[in-house]
């Protein structure tokens, strides 16, 4: 497991804004969501375990999100066609961020060392932000179990 991440960001802050790429080839911006909550999830890797787990449970509650208008945003630092195949492989309906230049990590503190298996190397951390109507972070979960948690971010909402 990874050891624990200081987050310089706290709740009551405003979010770090941002543009980047998206699956499909589309490209947004923080600021396109303002008057909405969005939810902002942060992930290691398209396609492996953890990652597709907490990617499908989003996806399975994605209409609870939807009626509590909430936008659902995936970040990693995979790249654009990873994220297609990612999208395609398991229908995911939300919009996932191709973050190569790891702008998005480094502002919102995700990136950092973890290890696993006894070796250290940089990384994304699982850690998941709700970004309310204001631009301002309402929640953090610095910790997430895949399974449980688009569950957890529900009933935040």
């Amino acid at each position: 497991m990874s050891k624990d991440l200081e987050l310089a960001l706290k709740e009551g802050d405003m979010a770090p804004g941002f543009t980047v790429l998206t699956n499909g080839g589309g490209k947004i911006s923080l600021a396109d969501y303002k008057g909405k909550n969005v939810i902002l999830y942060f992930y290691p890797k398209d396609d492996t375990p953890g990652c597709t787990k907490e990617a499908c449970a989003f996806r399975d509650h994605f209409a609870d999100f939807k009626k509590k208008g909430a936008v659902v945003l995936g970040v990693s630092t995979d790249a654009v066609k990873l994220h297609d195949k990612f999208v395609e492989k398991f229908k995911l309906p939300f919009t996932l961020l191709a973050d190569e230049n790891k702008k998005i990590v480094e502002a919102y503190g995700v990136w950092g060392e973890k290890t696993f298996m006894g070796r250290k190397y940089l990384g994304t951390h699982r850690v998941t932000f709700l970004i309310g109507p204001d631009g301002r972070i309402r929640k953090i979960w610095p910790k997430v179990k895949p399974d449980e948690h688009a569950e957890e971010v529900l009933k935040e909402l």
